[in-house]
């Protein structure tokens, strides 16, 4: 039997000056002190990243998330509850997440949302549609109050999401994060004026229509993340993703856009700023 060859060692892209990472998770990428966070974000920096937000799925990490924002000047924070931890949402983190959503180093509530996939493949998830629902809707919520974007995590629920947004109050923003969904909802998106954010799954050779999705979106409804550490872009899908990563990702959707990168990476990091409150 033929050895598989290993897998080569990820690197970042050729230097692009104004990148950001729209969305990645530092602490599950090991850097959970001060000292771990600058590690990583001077690895990105030396790749032309120059912002990064972090996200908690869970209270913890959104803990940890809004810590890492705290202590490094380009780190900012998304927090709230996953929907595949719905259940979680009980009040004394309810209380909490409306306590982070008032640090100004807390720019978007997320990642919330709808995923019909773990109901789906998880006998054991406590997270049902239902509980989803509510859960999304109370951050919803708490994205008015806070005056703070709504990121959104959405796998496989596209009919319920839309549903249910349209009927809730509208957030300064809404950003579909790693959007994954067809060209008619992306459109459908678009027309709302939400943001779709596009991680290195649009690297991937057989999703022609995320290329699709990317090159549909018009200036300022458009962000790129690395949704670290996972979905590593090509040439390296299958490893160990983090922000540093983030080139190979803009030099795709630059490309489907018929686009010069350093023209994709300004307007990008004019509408993180935007999106996020910092322009």
């Amino acid at each position: 039997m033929a050895k598989k060859k290993p897998k080569p060692t990820p690197q970042p892209a050729a230097f692009i000056p104004h990148l950001v990472d729209a969305h990645t998770h530092l602490s599950s990428c090991g850097a959970r002190t001060p000292e771990e966070v600058c590690a990583i974000v001077d690895r990105a920096v030396a790749a032309g990243v120059e912002k990064i937000c972090t996200v908690g799925d869970g209270l913890e990490e959104a803990e940890q998330a809004l810590a890492a924002a705290q202590s490094h000047e380009r780190v900012y924070a998304a927090c709230a509850i996953h929907p595949t931890r719905a259940g979680e949402l009980d009040t004394p983190t309810r209380e909490r997440l409306t306590q982070m959503a008032r640090d100004p180093r807390c720019v978007a509530i997320g990642e919330t949302g709808i995923d019909t996939y773990w109901i789906k493949h998880d006998p054991d998830s406590t997270a049902s549609l239902e509980t989803q629902e509510e859960a999304l809707r109370w951050h919803v919520n708490l994205a008015v109050e806070s005056g703070k974007a709504l990121m959104i995590h959405n796998r496989e629920g596209d009919e319920h999401l839309l549903r249910i947004l349209d009927d809730s109050p509208d957030p300064p923003t809404v950003i579909l994060h790693c959007f994954s969904s067809p060209v008619e909802v992306a459109k459908q998106a678009l027309e709302r004026g939400w943001v779709l954010s596009f991680a290195g799954n649009v690297t991937f050779k057989r999703n022609e229509e995320l290329r699709a999705a990317a090159a549909l979106a018009p200036k300022g409804q458009l962000l790129i993340e690395t949704d670290a550490p996972y979905m590593t872009p090509e040439p390296y899908r299958g490893t160990r993703n983090e922000p540093a990563f983030i080139g190979h990702t803009a030099l795709c959707v630059a490309q489907a856009r018929g686009q010069a990168v350093a023209d994709l990476a300004e307007e990008v990091s004019q509408t993180f700023d935007r999106v996020y409150g910092w322009g």
